[in-house]
Protein backbone atom coordinates (compact mmCIF):
# COMPACT_ATOMS: atom_id res chain seq x y z
CA UNK A 1 0.00 0.00 0.00
CA UNK A 2 2.67 2.32 1.02
CA UNK A 3 4.38 1.46 -1.88
CA UNK A 4 1.53 2.44 -4.26
CA UNK A 5 1.33 5.46 -2.56
CA UNK A 6 5.04 6.68 -3.38
CA UNK A 7 4.52 5.63 -6.90
CA UNK A 8 1.18 7.65 -6.92
CA UNK A 9 2.64 10.58 -5.73
CA UNK A 10 6.29 10.42 -7.16
CA UNK A 11 5.33 9.87 -10.97
CA UNK A 12 6.41 7.84 -13.73
CA UNK A 13 8.23 10.71 -15.79
CA UNK A 14 11.99 9.90 -15.25
CA UNK A 15 13.17 13.00 -16.85
CA UNK A 16 11.51 15.20 -14.82
CA UNK A 17 14.01 14.75 -11.88
CA UNK A 18 17.52 15.03 -12.68
CA UNK A 19 18.64 14.12 -8.96
CA UNK A 20 17.18 12.76 -6.17
CA UNK A 21 17.48 15.94 -4.02
CA UNK A 22 14.31 17.04 -6.37
CA UNK A 23 12.40 14.32 -5.43
CA UNK A 24 13.56 15.03 -1.73
CA UNK A 25 12.48 18.68 -1.45
CA UNK A 26 9.29 17.83 -3.60
CA UNK A 27 8.64 15.34 -0.25
CA UNK A 28 9.46 18.26 2.32
CA UNK A 29 12.36 16.06 3.20
CA UNK A 30 15.26 18.51 3.08
CA UNK A 31 15.25 21.68 5.15
CA UNK A 32 14.62 25.07 3.43
CA UNK A 33 18.29 27.57 3.97
CA UNK A 34 17.24 30.81 3.81
CA UNK A 35 20.68 33.42 3.56
CA UNK A 36 21.00 37.14 3.30
CA UNK A 37 24.28 39.10 4.25
CA UNK A 38 25.81 37.17 7.35
CA UNK A 39 22.41 35.76 8.37
CA UNK A 40 21.92 32.25 7.52
CA UNK A 41 18.86 30.46 8.80
CA UNK A 42 17.85 26.75 8.38
CA UNK A 43 13.67 26.06 8.60
CA UNK A 44 11.21 22.85 8.09
CA UNK A 45 9.77 22.91 4.55
CA UNK A 46 6.07 23.15 4.80
CA UNK A 47 5.10 24.11 1.27
CA UNK A 48 5.76 20.28 -0.49
CA UNK A 49 3.53 17.70 -1.55
CA UNK A 50 2.35 16.27 1.98
CA UNK A 51 1.12 13.19 0.69
CA UNK A 52 4.66 12.26 -0.99
CA UNK A 53 5.76 13.09 2.33
CA UNK A 54 3.83 10.99 4.53
CA UNK A 55 3.97 8.37 2.16
CA UNK A 56 8.18 8.52 2.28
CA UNK A 57 8.42 9.25 5.96
CA UNK A 58 6.29 5.94 6.76
CA UNK A 59 8.18 3.54 4.26
CA UNK A 60 11.30 5.00 6.00
CA UNK A 61 10.13 4.72 10.03
CA UNK A 62 8.72 1.33 9.22
CA UNK A 63 11.53 0.40 7.10
CA UNK A 64 13.88 0.64 10.56
CA UNK A 65 12.39 -2.81 11.63
CA UNK A 66 13.47 -4.86 8.94
CA UNK A 67 17.01 -3.44 7.53
CA UNK A 68 19.89 -2.75 9.93
CA UNK A 69 20.66 -0.41 7.46
CA UNK A 70 17.93 1.66 7.76
CA UNK A 71 17.90 1.12 11.36
CA UNK A 72 21.66 2.63 11.76
CA UNK A 73 21.38 5.62 9.99
CA UNK A 74 17.81 6.29 12.30
CA UNK A 75 19.80 5.24 15.22
CA UNK A 76 22.86 7.80 14.68
CA UNK A 77 20.03 10.28 14.00
CA UNK A 78 18.67 10.06 17.41
CA UNK A 79 22.14 9.65 19.14
CA UNK A 80 22.89 13.11 17.49
CA UNK A 81 20.14 14.26 19.28
CA UNK A 82 17.34 14.37 16.74
CA UNK A 83 13.69 13.61 17.47
CA UNK A 84 11.94 11.11 15.95
CA UNK A 85 10.21 13.12 12.94
CA UNK A 86 13.89 14.66 12.47
CA UNK A 87 15.27 11.36 12.43
CA UNK A 88 12.61 9.70 9.79
CA UNK A 89 13.25 12.85 7.51
CA UNK A 90 16.86 11.96 7.48
CA UNK A 91 16.41 8.33 6.63
CA UNK A 92 13.57 8.92 4.08
CA UNK A 93 16.07 11.17 2.12
CA UNK A 94 18.43 8.09 2.43
CA UNK A 95 15.83 6.00 0.76
CA UNK A 96 14.80 8.32 -1.66
CA UNK A 97 18.53 8.25 -3.12
CA UNK A 98 18.77 4.49 -3.35
CA UNK A 99 14.99 4.74 -4.82
CA UNK A 100 15.91 7.40 -7.65
CA UNK A 101 18.80 4.99 -8.30
CA UNK A 102 17.10 2.52 -8.84
CA UNK A 103 14.19 4.14 -10.61
CA UNK A 104 16.67 5.42 -13.20
CA UNK A 105 18.27 2.42 -14.02
CA UNK A 106 15.05 0.83 -13.57
CA UNK A 107 16.30 -2.43 -11.54
CA UNK A 108 14.66 -3.57 -8.27
CA UNK A 109 16.63 -3.16 -5.07
CA UNK A 110 18.97 -5.48 -3.98
CA UNK A 111 20.28 -5.37 -0.76
CA UNK A 112 23.51 -7.01 -1.93
CA UNK A 113 23.91 -4.16 -4.23
CA UNK A 114 23.49 -1.48 -1.55
CA UNK A 115 26.84 -0.16 -0.54
CA UNK A 116 25.54 0.85 2.90
CA UNK A 117 23.64 -2.46 3.64
CA UNK A 118 26.82 -4.16 2.52
CA UNK A 119 28.69 -2.52 4.88
CA UNK A 120 26.36 -2.97 7.73
CA UNK A 121 26.12 -6.72 6.92
CA UNK A 122 30.18 -6.96 7.05
CA UNK A 123 30.16 -5.14 10.33
CA UNK A 124 27.84 -7.79 11.84
CA UNK A 125 29.88 -10.70 10.38
CA UNK A 126 32.56 -9.36 11.72
CA UNK A 127 31.82 -8.43 14.63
Amino acid sequence: MNAAQILAEWGDAREAFDHPDAIAALAGITPVTKASGKQRGVSFRWACNKRLRLAITTFAANSRFSSPWAADIYDRARASGKDHPHATRILARAWIRVMWRCWQNSTPYDPTLHAGAQQHTHQQAAA
